[in-house]
Parts: C-alpha cells; structure tokens; sequence
C-alpha cells in the first residue's frame, strides 16, 4: 500500500469515527429517523416549541446592515438553481458516454433544518436555503471531481485550499512518465463499482 493509500484509509477510519459520535450525539438529543424523516421524543419536541423566539421578537432584535443585505443574500437563488439545472444536465448527458457513475443529488443537498421546533419561521426558511446552497455545492464538487479525475488528473504545483475526493490520487505535477498510466488508474477508480467507497473516504 502506498503512502497516499495508508493516508486515505487513516481518513475514512476517521471519518468513521466521525459518525460514530454523531450517532452517540442524536441519543443525546432523543431523535431519530422514521422514514428518513427526523423524529424527537414528544417531551423534546415540547421544550423545542417552548425555547422558540418569536418572529417579531427576531426581527426586532436584527441589525439594521443584516436586513439591508438579506436581498443580496438572497438573490444567489437564482444562479445558484441555474448552476443546479446546468451541472445536472450535463452530468446526465455526459457521464454515461464516458462511462462515469452519475453523482446522487440526494446524498448532497439535506433539507431537514425546517423540522427543529425551536427555530422560528424566518430561521427555518434560511436554514433551508443554506443546507439547499452548501450542499448544491458538494453535489457539484463531487461532479467536477469525478470529470477531473476522468481527463486531467494531475496534481497542482502549489499547494491549493480545498480538494475533492480524488485529487489525493492524481499524478504527481511534472511526473511525465507516469502521467499516461496515472490517467488510465484515475479513469478506471471513477468508472468501477468501487467508485462510492473512494468518494465516501475522502
């Protein structure tokens, strides 16, 4: 195994972990799930309603400059849907003529945020739209990935702050002898069954 293989591997025990105390937190906090929708003890769901603040009293309480640049906030609605239908669009025209696994919306974008009680309407309504925005950008991410992966996968020279799940396993920058057989390894990671597994472990 090389060393980018033992790195990979440590960060999917990790974010194994990682779920693990996320499954120990939602017993905490009595909930689970009933047909994939969220459940809370009747008891929980009661003190939720009662910790609500209302929707006058929060909008009284808001600054002057946070309710001067909601419009701005919220008018990214528009490119961001148009990149949704783009990169949807193209994934389903493109994908399957390269041979390429089509990426789940649904394992990206989680609108659950709505169903806390204690959350007052205009508070729902906003984490709404940000679960829809930041997870439409991991779907789209995980779709430029899996396309990099298939034509360039080559390294950057400099150090960049984000990656996808891939990149980890791209050839080396300047690594002329290995780039043809790195592209044909990444082509066929991204177009076998195992392709979830490699993008769950980060």
């Amino acid at each position: 195994m090389s060393t980018t293989e033992t790195i990979l591997a440590r960060i999917r025990d990790l974010q194994d972990e990682m779920e693990d105390e996320f499954a120990r937190r939602r017993e905490a906090f009595r909930y689970g799930f009933e047909n994939g929708r969220v459940v809370f003890e009747a008891e929980v769901r009661r003190r939720h309603r009662e910790m609500r603040v209302r929707l006058t009293t929060f909008l009284r309480g808001a600054r002057p400059m946070t309710i001067v640049t909601a419009p701005v906030i919220y008018s990214m609605i528009v490119p961001f849907v148009l990149l949704d239908l783009f990169v949807t669009v193209y994934q389903a025209v493109c994908f399957p003529a390269y041979g390429i696994e089509k990426v789940r919306r649904g394992d990206f974008i989680r609108i659950d945020r709505h169903h806390l009680a204690y959350l007052n309407a205009l508070q729902k309504l906003n984490c709404v739209y940000c679960g829809y925005c930041n997870g439409l950008i991991g779907y789209v991410q995980e779709i430029s990935g899996r396309t990099e992966a298939y034509w360039c996968p080559i390294k950057h020279a400099a150090r960049v702050g984000a990656h996808h799940a891939y990149y980890a396993q791209f050839v080396d920058y300047g690594d002329a002898e290995g780039f043809e057989e790195g592209l044909q390894q990444s082509r066929r990671r991204i177009t076998q069954a195992g392709l979830s597994g490699i993008a769950a472990g980060g």
